[in-house]
């Protein structure tokens, strides 16, 4: 009489193959095209500021940021600096009677971002204007 049950070896799989002892060979063997990659890198540096704007924890805003500055993808937050239009949007005006300050960048609103090659969101700013 046969007994009922299950035989591993009737079960398993195909053993003419061989496992991949280094997972990060598998980039070797199928490497991803330098396009394809800069494209998914941007998508996911677009992902984390959107999360980090909405980030509800002052502590997991700076976690997003810390994790983006680690991979070369770094803040810029201009407060003091004069204000460029081809590298600052003006999001406010703030009146001052001080002429030294007018034109200069009293405050970033929203922080820009910069990674290796080049800016990927530039700042909202709040520039001094003459009163």
């Amino acid at each position: 009489m046969d007994e009922v049950g299950t035989d591993a070896a009737a079960f398993a799989s195909n053993t003419d193959v061989d496992p991949i002892a280094d997972p990060s060979s598998v980039a070797e063997t199928f490497p991803l095209p330098l396009e394809q990659a800069r494209a998914d890198r941007r998508t996911l540096i677009e992902l984390c500021l959107y999360a980090l704007d909405r980030a509800r924890s002052n502590g997991i805003a700076e976690r997003i940021e810390q994790g983006l500055a680690e991979v070369g993808v770094c803040a810029v937050r201009p407060d003091g600096e004069r204000f460029d239009p081809s590298k600052h949007e003006a999001g406010a005006a703030l009146s001052t009677d001080d002429p030294d300050i007018v034109g200069s960048i009293a405050e970033t609103e929203i922080a820009g971002f910069d990674d290796h090659d080049g800016t990927v969101r530039v700042p909202v700013v709040t520039v001094y204007t003459s009163a």
